[in-house]
């Protein structure tokens, strides 16, 4: 019989007064009287991580949300004891660590507030489990705004939420509906247009208040684990931003075509009705790259088998779509069918890999092929055995690339929707609970994935697709935002859920175009095409309950716009394959909210419908049906529109014409933006002319154009090509000068510069310091001229 009350139940533990103090290199400890220890490492003058430990004890030091090759070293560090409090000095901050009660405040070097803790780190027994129930709360100061957390069907200013970052299989999920399918626990803080990063690095199922329960105190918790987090520095959210995807990592360069258009439905099958579909798509003249096969092409829903009599030759199917230009995308989910002819069930039994519940008996759960087991992926020998059956698939038959759905993971007929949390795991030779690795079960079973089809697509690019995912799942694979509904609300979702989720480090994401659940109607589809061509991953996907969802489907003026945008999206391949080497290079991310672009325009703060589409290109849907046009805010700067090149000055917001044949699309003065000729898929034709919309500006501007050879690995050698362009306006001239870099050699020899907004009529043109005969140019009026790519500066010159 318990008769201590306060054992029984002791409520919130807090840290009391400091008594011990030691550093080590960039790690300085500090011990209080009750036994917590906070470890602060300085990884840059504006990285810092913050641990806490209670009972003394540090729980091992291993995540799997952090990249191996992650940018450490810091210029200044110093540690100072004074009266109240230790204070930590970088060339960026400093911290003040509490004698009295270990609270932290993080400050700029002129002693701006930047972020301090309001009850700071406290915790929890957990009686029913064990261990803590860890806590932290932050003050909120007044006019402070939050951005991130991946994708939450939230406005993209979360102030006034509370989420749950628990990855679940949310079918046809509502508006602010919690939790979703990923966690990514890293928000970015802005406070007087300064901004901040945390990033709680912490498996279990964790909470965020922004501010919802208390207006002026924002606070995060885990159901177990340690207080583990990291805080960035910008003042720019841009520099948090980057800090925080190289925290946690980005993936290589995709190949080409993945960046196309891509269809899909539950299910495309049997094999003529793929091949009906893709010759449809050749015979209207609709660009597309890739089909996809849902569960239906397997036997029995069983993963890495063929139904036969959907399809009796899939090799041959395979090598017919290759050769008219079409991938075939397979999916793969979790759940093995419990079948003792099974060679891949029988497998994972010989080998032990299947997860276990707590008292030995193997999980189970009921998924589309009936009763299942699951492997466990965190098991480092799971993954190589994975990776492995993946080489039929792909090296023998010619899949291009893999989807894993269903990877939470999901369980059918269980209120829980996925595993029981006293299903152990390996986690990497950390043995946990589900508790703890459910949030990373999907991430692991993607690297897994990756590895595979990394391995036998060689010396090709692979290509992934995941539904679940965790922090640093974007170095392995695209992901999409699962199980939309073909509603207006859910188009502006998707237009939010794909900015916070580029601002959370993962730019290689895309929605189900059109919404998976129901059928939209022609318009909505037609919406919905033009906001998701400037997505980075673009993919039609249904469910076969609801209809067809092709982009003929609609009649023939809903297919002649659906074409017009998809043929953008090729134009546009080389920007967008320009903006994803930003984002591998520099963590830049693909697309950028307002308050991304300008965090210092107040009026950006609480923006969610318009965004940048790389840097240059501004871009605004309509979501609402019946509309002839919107109302749209233009951010600093001046800005062309695509459609007719007149000129709007940014800081305003105002109201712009968008019938149903177009979308408020406005590209940055001074821009110069890469075209491709329209193919009808990646590869169709050979690049013979790169074109170069240049829009002129008074002053400078810089743009760049990155290319290789679409696929392989050549580009890791030298052989890319980079050209940097510096644009300089002045009242009667325009100047061009290009710098490159890369060995690659590109297939045209020429660009073709389509000028926009040219205040003057074309006297002369020089190039590399020579003045060249109008007609060798091929001057077209006061619009184009064609010069050799090989040019370092032109010269275009008034009459």
């Amino acid at each position: 019989m318990i008769t201590n009350t306060e054992i029984e139940k002791r409520g919130n533990q807090y840290p009391d007064h400091i008594v011990d103090f030691k550093q080590e290199g960039d790690k300085i400890y500090f011990t209080t009287q009750n036994g917590v220890i906070l470890q602060v490492t300085i990884l840059r003058d504006s990285v810092v991580r913050f641990r806490y430990a209670t009972e003394y004890v540090f729980e091992p030091d291993f995540s799997y949300a952090i990249n191996d090759g992650v940018n450490l070293g810091y210029n200044e560090l110093s540690v100072k004891e004074e009266i109240p409090e230790y204070v930590i000095t970088t060339s960026k901050i400093k911290i003040y660590v509490n004698k009295a009660d270990l609270k932290v405040q993080i400050v700029d070097l002129e002693e701006v507030i930047l972020c301090e803790d309001e009850l700071g780190f406290h915790w929890e027994e957990n009686f029913d489990y064990g261990g803590n129930i860890v806590k932290m709360s932050k003050i909120c100061h007044s006019g402070e705004s939050y951005y991130g957390m991946g994708d939450k069907a939230s406005h993209t200013n979360l102030k006034g939420k509370r989420i749950n970052n628990w990855v679940t299989d949310s079918y046809a999920y509502g508006k602010d509906q919690e939790p979703l399918y990923k966690s990514i626990p890293f928000y970015v803080g802005l406070k007087e247009s300064v901004a901040y990063g945390v990033f709680f690095d912490n498996s279990f199922s964790t909470y965020f208040d922004f501010a919802n329960e208390k207006r002026n105190v924002t606070s995060f918790w885990a159901d177990g684990g340690e207080m583990n987090y990291y805080f960035f520095y910008g003042p720019k959210m841009g520099q948090v931003v980057e800090a925080y995807t190289d925290l946690t990592g980005v993936p290589e360069l995709p190949p080409l075509w993945a960046l196309g258009f891509h269809q899909s439905k539950w299910s495309y099958y049997p094999e003529r009705k793929v091949k009906k579909i893709a010759s449809t798509f050749r015979k209207l003249n609709i660009p597309c790259d890739a089909i996809y096969l849902d569960i239906d092409y397997m036997e029995g829903f069983r993963c890495f088998t063929w139904n036969n009599r959907y399809f009796p030759n899939p090799k041959k199917m395979i090598e017919e779509m290759e050769a008219d230009g079409f991938k075939v995308i397979t999916m793969i989910d979790p759940g093995i069918k419990i079948d003792r002819d099974y060679w891949v069930y029988q497998q994972a039994m010989d080998n032990g890999f299947f997860c276990r519940r707590a008292d030995g008996p193997h999980f189970k759960g009921k998924v589309w092929p009936g009763e299942c087991k699951f492997p466990d992926f965190t098991d480092p020998d799971v993954r190589e055995w994975w990776a492995g059956l993946y080489k039929e698939m792909i090296a023998e038959m010619g899949v291009r690339g893999v989807w894993n759905d269903m990877n939470e993971p999901a369980v059918m007929e269980v209120p829980s929707k996925t595993a029981n949390l006293d299903v152990r795991h390996d986690y990497d030779g950390h043995p946990c609970s589900h508790r703890k690795a459910h949030n990373v079960y999907g991430m692991q079973m993607v690297r897994a994935t990756y590895e595979g089809v990394k391995k036998f697509t060689f010396p090709r690019r692979p290509f992934v697709l995941t539904r679940a995912a965790y922090s640093g799942t974007q170095r392995y694979c695209a992901t999409w935002t699962g199980d939309n509904v073909a509603t207006w609300e859910h188009l502006w979702i998707a237009n939010v859920q794909m900015q916070r989720m580029c601002m959370s480090g993962y730019s290689f994401v895309g929605s189900d175009i059109g919404g998976f659940a129901e059928q939209p109607n022609g318009e909505l589809f037609a919406r919905w095409i033009q906001l998701a061509i400037f997505h980075p991953f673009c993919r039609v996907h249904s469910s076969g309950d609801h209809g067809d969802q092709e982009p003929w489907s609609f009649g023939e003026e809903i297919t002649d716009i659906v074409r017009q945008f998809i043929e953008m999206r090729y134009q546009l391949l080389p920007y967008l394959y320009t903006m994803f080497y930003k984002y591998i290079k520099d963590g830049m991310p693909m697309l950028q909210s307002l308050v991304f672009y300008d965090q210092e325009d107040s009026q950006t703060h609480f923006r969610t419908d318009e965004f940048l589409f790389g840097e240059q290109m501004l871009v605004c849907p309509v979501q609402e049906p019946n509309a002839q046009g919107r109302r749209m805010y233009f951010p600093r700067g001046n800005w062309y529109n695509y459609w007719t090149d007149e000129v709007v000055a940014g800081g305003i917001e105002r109201w712009v014409p968008a019938e149903i044949h177009r979308i408020p699309l406005y590209v940055k003065e001074g821009a110069i933006i890469p075209k491709y000729p329209v193919q009808q898929y990646v590869g169709e034709k050979e690049i013979t002319e790169l074109f170069l919309d240049v829009y002129y500006k008074e002053g400078t501007e810089n743009s760049i154009v990155y290319e290789d050879q679409q696929d392989g690995y050549d580009y890791k050698k030298g052989r890319f090509s980079l050209r940097r362009f510096r644009l300089r306006g002045k009242e009667n001239e325009l100047i061009i000068q290009q710098f490159k870099d890369g060995n690659y050699v590109t297939s045209y020899e020429k660009f073709k510069l389509t000028l926009h907004g040219l205040p003057f009529t074309i006297g002369t043109v020089e190039v590399d310091n020579e003045e060249v005969d109008l007609n060798d140019i091929k001057l077209n009026g006061n619009n184009s001229i064609e010069v050799s790519k090989d040019f370092t500066e032109l010269h275009i010159i008034g009459k």
